[in-house]
């Protein structure tokens, strides 16, 4: 057998194997660092990587769910002004129990009878998809609106959402449509 530190064959004379041990030595010593090389190579590789880069797919989703969040934002601070900035010059809105509404000036309306002391309207995304195309995604989730009267005890709603993202042609995302609706049941039914 070698000693791999010093080279030297154990099982014979030390003298007459020095030559042949020290030839086994070195090729122990190579092998070794050959491997700690590669591990070596392999740890850079493996930890100097960026992110792995989106999918195209993937990057619309990303955008999408950011501008939500900050469309949700904007909500939250009863910010109509910067709510209506992500919505497409050509968007539609669908609310609940409300006629179709086609321009910015409706949509505005729409919300402002929302946005008012005493409503708080939160939401959490569930599902984001984006067509394969780049240009056109989805976000769906649920909402929670709770309106607090002076007298009397709060309401609270809850439903669902819907809103379609186009990229425009300077490259943002706006909301092309949106829609939502309570999950509570119809009164008087």
């Amino acid at each position: 057998m070698i000693d791999i530190i010093s080279g030297i064959d154990t099982d014979t004379g030390a003298a007459a194997s020095t030559k042949k041990s020290s030839k086994a030595g070195v090729w122990v010593a190579l092998v070794c660092l050959l491997a700690l090389a590669a591990g070596g190579a392999y740890w850079i590789r493996s930890h100097s990587q960026q992110a792995a880069v989106a999918s195209p797919e993937q990057q619309p989703m990303a955008v999408v769910k950011l501008a939500d969040a900050q469309v949700l934002k904007a909500v939250s601070a009863h910010d109509l002004t910067t709510l209506l900035t992500f919505y497409a010059d050509d968007a539609v809105s669908l609310p609940a129990n409300e006629e179709l509404l086609t321009s910015h000036s409706e949509i505005q309306k729409s919300w402002a009878t929302r946005l008012i002391p005493g409503v708080d309207i939160s939401w959490t995304p569930m599902y984001v998809e984006a067509a394969k195309s780049g240009d056109l995604a989805y976000i769906l989730g649920s909402y929670t609106m709770t309106t607090k009267v002076a007298k009397g005890k709060a309401t609270t709603d809850k439903g669902k959402y819907l809103a379609i993202w186009k990229k425009q042609t300077d490259g943002s995302w706006k909301v092309e449509a949106d829609t939502w609706n309570s999950d509570q049941p119809v009164k008087g039914k």
